[in-house]
C-alpha cells in the first residue's frame, strides 16, 4: 500500500506542477524561438508514457530506497533533482546540438525547471507516504 501511496502521490504532484510549469514558464519562452513547431494542444499518449515512466524511475532509484533507508528529505530532493538535470539536461542539450533554433534560454529554463520539479515531486511523494504510513 505504501509503494502505491508513493507512486500515486508522486504522479500527481508531478503533473499538477508540470501543468502550471508548462504553461507558465515553459511555453512562453519556447514560443519565443519555436513558436511554429508547438501543436496548439500536447499529445497525450505520448506524455503519459513519460509521466508513468519517469516516475517509476523515481521511485526506484530515489523514493522507494528512500522509503527503506529512512535518508532525510533534503537527500531525497538532491537525488531527485540529480535525476531530473540527467533526464532534462539529455533532452535540452541534445536537441541545442541538433536543432538549429533551439536557443540556450530554452535549455536554461526547462532545465531548472525539470530538476526543481523532479526534486519537488520525489520529496513530497516520500514525504506523504512516510506520514501515511506513520498513521
Amino acid at each position: 500500500m505504501t509503494l502505491a501511496i508513493l507512486y500515486i502521490v508522486t504522479f500527481a504532484v508531478f503533473l499538477g506542477l508540470d501543468f502550471m510549469g508548462l504553461r507558465y514558464i515553459v511555453k512562453p519562452v519556447f514560443e519565443r524561438d519555436i513558436a511554429s513547431l508547438l501543436l496548439d494542444s500536447p499529445r497525450l499518449g505520448p506524455a503519459v508514457i513519460f509521466y508513468a515512466f519517469y516516475i517509476g524511475v523515481l521511485l526506484w532509484f530515489v523514493s522507494w530506497p528512500a522509503m527503506q533507508d529512512g535518508r532525510a528529505l533534503l537527500a531525497v530532493f538532491g537525488s531527485a533533482a540529480l535525476i531530473g538535470a540527467m533526464g532534462y539536461g539529455t533532452y535540452e542539450f541534445t536537441n541545442l546540438a541538433t536543432l538549429k533554433d533551439w536557443t540556450w534560454r530554452m535549455v536554461a529554463t526547462d532545465l531548472i525547471w525539470g530538476t526543481l520539479l523532479t526534486g519537488v515531486s520525489a520529496t513530497v511523494g516520500v514525504a506523504v507516504a512516510r506520514w501515511s504510513s506513520a498513521v
